[in-house]
């Protein structure tokens, strides 16, 4: 089922599949995110939950007993409750079954959050613990983007802008496994606060940039200069990708934790990033995306 929220510049709107964004539209008509075209990638604005990224060879440790998740997790093909609704705002919720619980044996409760303030759009992914033992856990957006947004422009019209100057190099990832090689790293940024785009930045997957002092970026370009802002500083890491095969898209990820590292072994609460949320805990992650 789909909801659309309104504001006097901005609509947007969400699918209880996923609990997720499927549109974001100025009042000129503009569609800002990305449509799904499999060509590429299918995906629109995926919940990442209880983890970001891949697994090695999709299975981890959990409690001395295997189990078996695919890529990002459970909630982005899980469909969703609508809890309330009004003009501006819509909350999801997915909880817990005996499906989930068969590829990851806790309780829980997610919730995504949103609410329409002029070209903004406000986040929120909480996370309750229903369970009576501690819950390792991470979260993450996975907003796509379109880019370029009008005919006629081109992928390196657009660039990606960081609210301070950077000094970035990014693990290396690995196309096989999805796995990330902290020992292998590429220089993005140095001391600079601009990354221009081209095609082969993502030959290697997603950039995963960690230890941002910026807690806010700008993809923007063209002639009119359009695109999104994406507000970020509750997350200690930012994906940047786009698919394979010159997609006309650019996704920009907030994530709490990453794919498996290579250096790492198969324990689930000990992955990078891993949140430990114990027996009734509740955190609430919020990032905003302001059309431009």
């Amino acid at each position: 089922m789909r909801i659309t929220l309104k504001s006097e510049t901005a609509s947007v709107q969400l699918d209880t599949h996923g609990g997720e964004l499927v549109s974001f539209q100025a009042v000129d008509g503009t569609e800002y995110l990305w449509q799904g075209d499999p060509t590429y990638w299918k995906g629109q604005s995926p919940v990442l939950f209880p983890m970001v990224g891949r697994l090695r060879n999709d299975k981890a440790l959990i409690e001395g007993k295997e189990y078996s998740m695919k890529r990002h997790g459970i909630a982005r093909n899980r469909e969703f409750t609508l809890v309330s609704q009004t003009e501006d705002t819509a909350v999801f919720r997915l909880e817990s079954d005996p499906e989930t619980l068969k590829e990851y044996p806790y309780h829980f409760v997610l919730q995504t959050e949103y609410r329409l303030e002029g070209n903004s759009l406000i986040v929120g992914l909480r996370v309750k613990n229903a369970g009576g033992i501690p819950m390792p856990f991470a979260v993450g957006g996975h907003p796509a983007f379109r880019c370029p947004l009008e005919e006629g422009e081109s992928f390196e019209d657009y660039r990606i802008s960081f609210e301070m100057q950077e000094t970035v190099s990014c693990p290396a990832m690995d196309l096989e496994t999805g796995l990330i090689d902290p020992s292998e790293r590429r220089s993005i940024l140095q001391e600079e606060n601009v990354l221009r785009l081209s095609h082969d930045l993502f030959q290697q997957d997603a950039l995963v940039l960690e230890g941002l002092r910026s807690g806010k970026v700008w993809l923007s370009g063209g002639k009119a200069g359009r695109g999104m802002e994406l507000e970020f500083s509750q997350f200690p890491y930012l994906g940047v990708w786009s698919a394979l095969g010159d997609a006309p898209f650019v996704a920009l990820e907030p994530w709490t934790g990453t794919a498996t590292l290579t250096t790492e072994g198969d324990e689930f609460e000990k992955k990078q990033g891993t949140t430990i949320l114990g027996p009734g805990g509740e955190k609430l992650y919020t990032y905003c995306m302001t059309a431009l």
